[in-house]
């Protein structure tokens, strides 16, 4: 598993946008990275975004690692986990568990793609 929540940004910006970032209102590839929090500033719309935009991981304000940790459980697993299972493992509360568990299983398609990826990218790290 990573380490840290900056870890897995790094992990999802590879993966979304294998080293290039692109900004989700516009498309645009001419952006700024801000200094101090894992942000962009797009050159050509002037919005502040972030890897998560537009992913399952969008305003949930829950540390990566900790949805990394549930995607593995739920996706990696052949039987199903429990809500409260799945809270018990990854420390939260029923209700943080609950929103995770309907995000993954209501995923749209390009997000089954990275939900994918994170679990191949989660193996070969075990």
């Amino acid at each position: 598993m990573f380490e840290t929540h900056e870890e897995c940004l790094a992990c999802l910006e590879k993966i979304r946008w294998n080293g290039t970032p692109i900004c989700p209102y516009c498309g645009s590839t001419k952006a700024t990275k801000y200094k101090i929090e894992h942000r962009y500033r797009c050159n050509g719309c002037f919005t502040s975004y972030s890897v998560t935009v537009g992913t399952l991981f969008h305003k949930t304000h829950l540390d990566l690692r900790k949805w990394f940790r549930a995607i593995l459980l739920l996706c990696k697993l052949d039987r199903e986990i429990s809500i409260r299972k799945l809270a018990q493992e990854i420390q939260v509360n029923r209700a943080t568990a609950s929103l995770i568990v309907d995000r993954v299983q209501n995923a749209p398609l390009d997000q089954v793609e990275i939900l994918r990826e994170i679990v191949h990218i989660l193996e070969t790290l075990d």
